[in-house]
């Protein structure tokens, strides 16, 4: 299944210099152009945790990321039919995720509430370190602790610690 993410998953793993993480977990990662502008302004604005993604976006050598933007009038329509309180980033992934049937990762509350009113298969940084655990692509204790830098980092997570939820997964 292709996956979509909106800025707040890329920006959780880049702040803690992680982000190759979401390249073992999912080969290619779409963002929506309005995601691609997002981390530009970012940029920018001295967020340079962001430096990383442009090398990453395809078609430079490394590139497993790979923008896209709405192509038809129905994902134009719901984007425009979302509520106004999401970003253009959020709602633009929102719709390409629903019209497509692609897997969305964000951490943003308004657009995890929207996505799972839409049906549409939601995961965010959370989910991505668990899955990562159950890959045996790190362990428990590396991914608590790459959970704690980004708490550091201004990430509101509702746990502090993934144990309880790898327990609920098995």
């Amino acid at each position: 299944m292709n996956v979509i993410a909106n800025t707040t998953v890329i920006s959780n793993f880049a702040r803690i210099e992680q982000l190759d993480l979401l390249r073992q977990l999912h080969s290619t990662l779409y963002i929506s152009t309005a995601v691609y502008e997002e981390i530009q302004t970012g940029l920018e604005e001295g967020y340079e945790f962001y430096a990383s993604i442009d090398e990453q976006i395809y078609p430079l050598e490394t590139g497993w990321i790979q923008l896209t933007s709405m192509r038809d009038d129905q994902e134009f329509r719901l984007f425009h039919e979302l509520p106004n309180r999401l970003h253009s980033g959020e709602a633009s992934s929102l719709a390409i995720a629903y019209h497509r049937q692609w897997h969305f990762m964000t951490d943003d509350r308004a657009a995890r509430t929207q996505a799972k009113q839409l049906g549409i298969s939601l995961s965010g940084s959370l989910g991505c370190l668990i899955l990562a655990i159950e890959r045996h692509i790190c362990t428990l204790e590396q991914a608590n602790e790459w959970l704690a830098r980004m708490i550091e980092q201004k990430y509101r997570s509702p746990v502090s610690d993934l144990t309880p939820l790898l327990n609920q997964s098995l």
